[in-house]
């Protein structure tokens, strides 16, 4: 495996940032070889946790006999809140309200009560389904419609944004319509589960294996839960099966377990749910309720917008402030309103707290500036291609957003007329009229969506990285940040920022696993941020250590700092080149420093939350695709045909990662808006806890033309690591193209006369309502 990696990195081939190399771990995950924590040798004397649940959604436990529990064959011990030597809360936010084990209200079913701890994980798993729990049962609320029935209570204080005179606005419109659109949640569905391995030392240390995207508040909570100080516990992370939100603050229950159980038996304790306790307990991506109005004129212009985002939040706020926050930061998506007005409502009900997710409330609030489109194109009977041309921001005096920032990399109208000319969108939809038209059974459909998503953690403070860069005497590098690899392909991006700093090969650089024993205070890898942020920390921490190497040659060799230069494989000093690993020896020799720390922080960026104003995004990612569909009309079944894609990349760190970061973002959100649907029952259990019941896309649902381009010649206006733009979240907003492609196919029932409003997730029997609800009102 290491040959083979060899030949792909030759020392001193040029512009290794920019070419397209295969992810460091790919032949150890083709080969089966990649090591996740199930994976690590069993330390000696490892024991097993389980957690046992609630059984009701909503109440009061009135009492917990754990006696049968303690009895079971292999049980070592048991352990409830009142266990845990420092506190009983694993919130990510201020407002405490997140225990580690219910002790008296109960609020969603499947909420843990205690942890059992055995030799085997199969006893712990047997012996958490014999605990005896009285309960004071109480209604429960389960979506959002009994959530405003009941008062709509919130978990978090909402959002306004605000920008010129609506209600004016809309009365001084031509035209107005109101309308309501339900877009549905979605299971993250990582392929290796949540689990932690946790190791107790000396004194009161801990070290915790854990699958997370958040290290550092890993390490924060399970210090806080054990009572001791954050030096005390060390969180280390080689790599995820896969994140996608879901573990930047979900996987702090199973640490922070995991760390209390062995801290008491002084022993190493596992914990991993199945997947369907993982299912039950973990929460998802957010479902929101958008009621909207629309003030537009007959050339398709927008005029006025008022929306409410309310959003199905679960039973603590969890990250549903800046998630909803995010929703309402993209509801314009690339579309420029004259006057708007936004609110959110982070709703509370008793299911599991949803979180993070890719996109972070971006794909829903973009999915409800789509339907504001598809409104106004069918209120007019204009392409809806057009209306979104119409409706872009660019021009004097639009080019502010809701929040008040000026939009100054605006590109979605090229991007939007190359793909267009790419793919041949108009000859297409003409020839898909045509075909339709005599086709009574199958009919087709075709849209073109664009995106704009905003880069940057709107939590101002998490825009920050750390990383730290070892040097060694021959001539071979150790790189550590604060980013986690999730399969995303970070770890690569910086190495090879690293490898051409120094003008080495990607062989001499060596990955190493985030840990918060070597760079504290990290942020989450989330929000698309991961290669801005390392990147540029750890090209800091060379450019510092290349400072240093230049002050010595220069001085050894007796020539002028500038004389000195970094090129592939070797050093140009004055008119001698000599190999980097000589010059590091000289260095040491010399008692130069040989390792450095960096350090990033995003410029520009500021956010007033309580005015609904500033400068929360760094830059914008664009991106646009055309995706056509065919559906049943007697079955409501479909397939999508074909797809195209064009997105920004600024100038790709490595085009082969993006690419397939693209692909596979597109079709986790083709399939939140298809396929997969979560279900709960009146009691607040969730029905779609299994592979068998959720459905999440297989190979056979991709498109089956799939054509992918990156932008090209397009960097990144802002200084950005090479200027480079993020790619992890952007490509899973291009899937709303599917969602109209559908409601396109439908339309074609009623010749495009009535709006479908297809919900998410559009699925065959979604599409079959639409296709019978149309057919009626166009008295078909």
């Amino acid at each position: 495996m290491a040959d083979a990696r060899r030949k792909l990195d030759i020392v001193g081939e040029p512009a290794l940032v920019g070419s397209p190399r295969i992810h460091d771990s790919a032949l150890k995950h083709v080969a089966g070889e990649a090591v996740y924590i199930d994976d690590v040798a069993a330390p000696e004397g490892l024991l097993h946790a389980y957690l046992g649940t609630a059984a009701i959604a909503c109440g009061r436990l009135l009492s917990l006999d754990l006696s049968e529990v303690a009895a079971a064959p292999g049980v070592v011990a048991v352990l409830t809140a009142a266990d845990i030597p420092g506190a009983n809360d694993i919130s990510s936010t201020h407002r405490h309200d997140e225990p580690v084990f219910a002790t008296d209200r109960i609020l969603f079913h499947g909420q843990p009560l205690f942890a059992v701890v055995a030799g085997t994980r199969e006893q712990a798993r047997r012996a958490a389904t014999l605990a005896k729990a009285e309960y004071a049962e109480e209604p429960a609320l389960i979506d959002i419609a009994a959530a405003h029935a009941a008062g709509g209570a919130l978990v978090t204080a909402p959002l306004t944004l605000r920008r010129g005179d609506v209600a004016a606005a809309m009365a001084a419109s031509p035209r107005r319509l109101k309308g309501a659109m339900t877009i549905g949640g979605q299971e993250h569905f990582y392929l290796e589960g949540q689990i932690a391995l946790a190791i107790p030392g000396e004194d009161e240390d801990m070290q915790v294996l854990v699958s997370t995207q958040h290290p550092s508040e890993v390490q924060h909570m399970v210090a806080a839960v054990l009572g001791v100080g954050s030096h005390a516990v060390t969180v280390e992370v080689r790599r995820m099966g896969g994140g996608f939100g879901g573990k930047e603050t979900q996987a702090n229950l199973f640490a922070c377990v995991a760390a209390l159980c062995a801290r008491r038996l002084k022993r190493p304790v596992k914990l991993r749910p199945d997947r369907d306790d993982d299912m039950v307990l973990t929460g998802k991506r957010h479902d929101f309720v958008v009621d909207y109005e629309i003030g537009f004129d007959d050339e398709g212009r927008i005029h006025a917008v008022d929306a409410v985002y309310a959003a199905r939040c679960g039973w603590n706020a969890d990250l549903s402030g800046p998630v909803t926050d995010r929703a309402l930061f993209h509801m314009d998506n690339c579309y420029f309103y004259p006057a708007v007005h936004a609110r959110s409502e982070p709703l509370f009900t008793n299911t599991c707290s949803n979180t993070a997710f890719r996109g972070f409330g971006g794909p829903q609030g973009m999915v409800g500036a789509e339907r504001l489109i598809e409104e106004v194109a069918f209120a007019t009977g204009l392409d809806p291609v057009e209306v979104r041309k119409r409706n872009l921001y660019g021009g004097v005096g639009r080019d502010l957003t809701p929040y008040h920032q000026t939009v100054e990399d605006n590109i979605a109208a090229e991007v939007i007329t190359e793909l267009a000319r790419r793919c041949d969108y108009q000859a297409r939809k003409a020839a898909i009229r045509q075909a339709n038209a005599k086709s009574p059974i199958i009919k087709r459909g075709i849209a073109l969506t664009p995106v704009k998503f905003g880069i940057s953690f709107t939590a101002t403070w998490f825009n920050q990285a750390g990383a730290l860069v070892h040097v060694y005497t021959d001539g071979t590098v150790s790189l550590n940040h604060g980013g986690t690899e999730m399969g995303q392909g970070l770890y690569i991006k910086v190495a090879q920022v690293v490898a051409q700093a120094f003008g080495i090969g990607l062989d001499q650089v060596k990955i190493t696993a985030t840990t918060t024993g070597k760079v504290p205070n990290t942020s989450a890898t989330a929000a698309s941020s991961g290669s801005d942020l390392n990147g540029m920390a750890a090209l800091d921490a060379c450019e510092t250590i290349k400072t240093r190497l230049t002050e010595f040659a220069a001085k050894h060799w007796q020539e002028r700092p500038e004389e000195v230069a970094f090129l592939p494989g070797r050093v140009k000093v004055g008119a001698r080149e000599i190999g980097f690993r000589d010059l590091v020896a000289a260095a040491y020799l010399a008692r130069v420093q040989l390792s450095a720390t960096g350090f990033y922080a995003t410029p520009k960026i500021h956010w007033d939350r309580q005015a609904g104003r500033g400068h929360p995004f760094y830059y914008f990612a664009y991106g646009a695709a055309a995706a056509e569909v065919a559906i049943d009309t007697l079955t409501g079944e479909y397939k999508v045909e074909r797809v195209d894609i064009l997105h920004d990349c600024g100038q790709s760190l490595n085009p082969a990662i993006d690419k397939g970061q693209i692909e596979g973002g597109f079709v986790q959100g083709m399939g939140w808006l298809t396929t997969e649907e979560l279900a709960w029952d009146a009691k607040g259990r969730l029905s779609t806890h299994a592979p068998s019941t959720y459905k999440i896309p297989v190979a056979s649902d991709r498109p089956r033309i799939f054509n992918v381009h990156l932008l090209e010649n397009a960097p990144n206006r802002e200084p950005t690591i090479h200027r480079s733009k993020a790619v992890g979240e952007p490509p899973l907003m291009l899937a709303i193209s599917v969602l109209h492609a559908l409601s396109d196919a439908v339309a074609s029932v009623g010749n495009h006369r009535i709006c479908p409003r297809l919900d998410a997730p559009a699925t065959p029997e979604r599409v079959l309502d639409a296709v019978d609800r149309v057919r009626a009102e166009a008295n078909l």
